[in-house]
């Protein structure tokens, strides 16, 4: 019997899944052989080398996956994700303005730029960036708290008491 990468792709899921890296790894390696130019394929093993703790295969996968599929918004997010992990500030810099070109309404991106920019101490870039991720969605609680400490650090009272004020609204 042939295998198939769509097979093994979900044999790998769900080995991952229960936790099973090594294995899960190895179905997803079997599959890119016979189906090399599926991004999916290189995304998922991304992913899975990240849950098992090997952040730089992880990025190797994902950088694969983004080359494929740049326009992908998960692919994207998880190689920033990834980068921002090992403080490749600029390189997530990249991702996400290549990835807000294909959407600019992605408030994942804004916000991803919002942490890099923080961790550079480029307060006031950070909070435009978590500005433009609340505003796209109000409800997204990362963003609300990532804004709300850029404010306090930029001892912007008026605006982290908003920022708390729409915290403990959404907390209801």
């Amino acid at each position: 019997m042939t295998e198939r990468s769509d097979t093994l792709n979900n044999q790998a899921i769900i080995l991952a899944s229960d936790g099973a890296y090594t294995e899960a790894i190895a179905c997803f390696k079997r599959a890119i052989i016979i189906d090399k130019e599926n991004y999916l394929l290189w995304y998922n093993l991304g992913v899975t080398y990240r849950d098992a703790g090997s952040l730089i295969d992880a990025e190797n996968a994902l950088e694969t996956a983004y080359r494929m599929a740049p326009e992908k918004e998960d692919v994207s997010e998880a190689y920033a994700t990834i980068c921002l992990m090992q403080k490749k500030l600029s390189r997530v810099q990249q991702i996400c303005m290549e990835a807000l070109d294909f959407n600019p309404l992605n408030p994942h991106m804004w916000n991803l730029l919002g942490v890099s920019e923080f961790q550079s101490e480029n307060f006031e870039e950070a909070s435009s960036y978590f500005e433009q991720a609340v505003s796209i969605n109000p409800y997204y609680l990362d963003a609300l708290y990532n804004l709300r400490d850029t404010y306090s650090v930029l001892e912007n009272k008026k605006g982290e008491a908003a920022c708390e004020a729409r915290l403990k609204e959404l907390d209801k």
